[in-house]
């Protein structure tokens, strides 16, 4: 078999079918002339995800998603808290793991939320985004906030040796005064 010859003028919809085509040539072009429409594409992406009935889907579009970048934060966030849907904040959570440093202050203000289970979406999205989540979240240990300063302890807990030692380091100092 061979890739599928783009058109010359593909729609959101077409490269959104392609995200679940049998080729992975075809689908990694899917995700890189998504990516390229920029947040005209944020929507019709959410709808895929939301839609997914198999995780290969699912991935693609997460992955269309984190490549369109920072404009796709958001509306990301929004999607999460607006479903209870564990697959898709699962893979919403993935897409913002991928972006990495652009979305670690919008996580990290996101975990101030009351629902438990986004909350732990949300930190591992900032577990995967590793190291530039590691002082934005140090800088949180104090934070008025007791619900973002325990997120903020835990998820540093759960990057292990990335966050651990920074946890470490601010609890001595603590001691220490």
């Amino acid at each position: 078999m061979h890739r599928k010859t783009p058109a010359k003028k593909e729609t959101i919809a077409s490269l959104i079918a392609l995200l679940d085509d049998p080729l992975i040539e075809n689908r990694h072009h899917a995700v890189h002339a998504l990516a390229e429409q920029g947040d005209r594409v944020v929507q019709p992406l959410l709808h895929a995800l939301a839609e997914a009935g198999d995780v290969d889907r699912r991935w693609y579009s997460a992955l269309a998603l984190s490549k369109v970048g920072v404009v796709a934060i958001a509306p990301l966030l929004a999607a999460m808290a607006g479903t209870r849907d564990l697959e898709f904040r699962r893979y919403a959570a993935v897409a913002l793991g991928e972006m990495g440093e652009p979305a670690v202050e919008p996580l990290i203000s996101a975990l101030a939320t009351d629902d438990r289970e986004l909350r732990g979406f949300l930190s591992r999205a900032l577990c995967r985004i590793g190291e530039p989540a590691v002082k934005p979240l140090t800088r949180h240990l104090n934070d008025a906030d007791e619900i973002i300063r325990s997120c903020a302890t835990l998820t540093l807990w759960q990057m292990e040796g990335t966050g651990l030692p920074a946890l470490v380091e601010k609890m001595a100092e603590k001691k220490e005064t």
